[in-house]
């Protein structure tokens, strides 16, 4: 393998998430909440809010911010019924550009980490 120069180290005065890819795509999907929720559309597809709230645990006011942020992120899509009235959710084309991440970062997850396989049947 060749051998890469590594990038000349930042200024300390830098913005990180200006000079640093990783740092840039965590500063956008890397909350707590954010992950579950990518992580749920990920697995379950397209989701009511009420559906959302069952599989991720978040409360009302913390997924609805989520949901939002996401949106504006161009991650997730918003879907609305008319009959019967409801809003559902699902992965963008960017946001299920993720499903690769989320693979091996799980699987890192669980080598490297307490994280243990649960004890529920994930879709395939």
């Amino acid at each position: 393998m060749p051998c890469i120069d590594p990038p000349p180290r930042p200024d300390p005065d830098d913005d990180l998430f200006e000079i640093c890819p990783v740092a840039r795509a965590f500063e956008i999907v890397g909350s707590k909440w954010r992950l579950t929720v990518l992580r749920s559309l990920h697995l379950y597809g397209e989701q009511r809010f009420s559906d959302l709230q069952e599989t991720t645990t978040a409360d009302s006011a913390t997924l609805s911010r989520v949901l939002r942020d996401l949106e504006e992120q161009d991650l997730i899509s918003r879907r609305l019924e008319d009959r019967p009235i409801a809003t559902y959710y699902d992965l963008t084309e960017r946001g299920a550009s993720l499903t690769g991440v989320f693979e091996e970062f799980e699987a890192w997850a669980f080598e490297h980490t307490a994280a243990e396989m649960p004890d529920v049947e994930l879709p395939e």
